[in-house]
């Protein structure tokens, strides 16, 4: 299979902003996120303090970049128009943005933010100080849904998070550290995945292997987005994994709670608690169904077992070019002011993470798979086991 989205891909993606675009009465469509940049033209850069910003018109696609990436920039073949500014702040980008918007002979523009966010430091004049702006979100609404292309990519991005995932148990033993095992499994599965791919890998990284894989360790499961304790590992320790991997752009999200050796009683059962509400989880997603839905039957399964106390989030939330994207699986996603009317349910070519937890005061216990929704049903693509077995390591 291919590891790479298809060229036709964005011709069709730029082919449907522009029917939103003839819909409105704005002469050009603008954005300024790098992720929404990515996915129109295929241009992905590092967001920093200098902006760049695609306009597309009816018949342009021109944009504007730092001095820094016009070599990356100009071989794109979607790409009709390049313009630059040396750097920021000794130049003026969003006066750069103006230029390129007025030789495309704009005078309104409908664009997802009313000029570039102020990430490290950047401070500079609103859109609006050049061109009428109109607010719209159509590629972050665009990207709910997957097509078959992408699936596939997150379907091979899974893969090799499984492969990560085998090589963090493998290497998992009293007296070792969670963060020299997690970098041994990590570069041991890039070289794996990069040696079987070959040139059909898409270059996405800098300096680091394709595929992630590591856990935390003792208490600090405690804390959903605990940190990597700099202690050994020992007898009786619980580990909260994570794999992923980076194909075209694309991840997937693959967790286990696992025990170094035998775990206790009150292990075990927080343990059991926990995958049941995730094959809850499961079996409740599917096309048609209410985003919300799915929270709501965990939650109320979390009450019937009197451990609501133990929960600090939703269910889960899709994922694609973004590891955390809408929809969430919230209870309060149905009420929630920016969802539109019918996006409210569960569509096919949505890809979610499935990864309710329960938190102790000592541990914390969280599986999650990544699941795409079809047509009449859904796919698991992560398929490292569940079962308690399985997940407990015995050296």
């Amino acid at each position: 299979m291919s590891t790479r989205l298809p060229e036709a891909a964005f011709d069709e993606r730029l082919a449907a902003v522009r029917d939103r675009l003839a819909e409105t009465d704005a002469d050009a469509a603008v954005w300024f996120g790098a992720t929404s940049i990515e996915y129109l033209t295929g241009f992905h850069h590092v967001p920093t303090e200098r902006p760049v910003a695609l306009a597309v018109t009816d018949d342009r696609v021109e944009i504007v970049v730092p001095r820094l990436e016009v070599e990356r920039v100009e071989p794109n073949p979607r790409i009709d128009g390049v313009h630059s500014y040396f750097d920021y702040p000794g130049d003026a980008p969003l006066e750069t943005v103006a230029e390129m918007l007025a030789g495309l002979d704009t005078d309104r523009v409908a664009a997802d933010a009313d000029g570039a966010p102020g990430v490290m430091g950047y401070e500079g004049p609103a859109l609006s100080a050049f061109v009428e702006v109109d607010t719209q979100g159509w590629v972050a609404r665009m990207r709910w849904e997957k097509s078959d292309a992408e699936i596939d990519l997150i379907r091979e991005s899974a893969k090799w998070a499984n492969l990560g995932h085998r090589y963090l148990a493998d290497y998992t033993e009293p007296g070792a550290h969670p963060a020299t095992v997690s970098q041994r499994a990590s570069m041991d599965a890039s070289r794996a995945m990069l040696d079987a791919l070959g040139d059909r890998y898409a270059v996405r990284v800098r300096g680091d292997g394709p595929v992630h894989a590591g856990y935390i360790s003792g208490h600090e499961t405690a804390l959903p987005h605990g940190h990597t304790p700099n202690e050994r590992l020992s007898e009786g320790d619980v580990l909260v994994t994570g794999a992923s991997a980076n194909v075209d752009g694309y991840r997937s999200e693959l967790e286990r709670t696992m025990f170094v050796g035998e775990p206790s009683e009150e292990q075990t059962h927080y343990f059991e608690l926990m995958l049941e509400a995730q094959t809850i989880a499961i079996d409740a997603l599917g096309p048609d169904v209410p985003v919300a839905h799915v929270d709501q039957v965990v939650w109320d399964y979390f009450e019937e077992q009197g451990v609501t106390d133990l929960a600090q989030h939703h269910v889960g939330h899709n994922i694609g070019l973004g590891g955390h994207e809408p929809p969430y699986l919230d209870r309060g996603w149905g009420e929630y002011d920016h969802v539109e009317e019918g996006d409210d349910v569960i569509r096919p070519g949505q890809v979610y993470t499935l990864e309710p937890g329960l938190y102790t005061e000592e541990y914390g216990y969280r599986h999650s798979d990544t699941v795409a929704v079809t047509e009449d049903g859904t796919e698991t693509l992560t398929t490292f086991p569940r079962d308690l077995e399985s997940n407990t390591i015995r050296h």
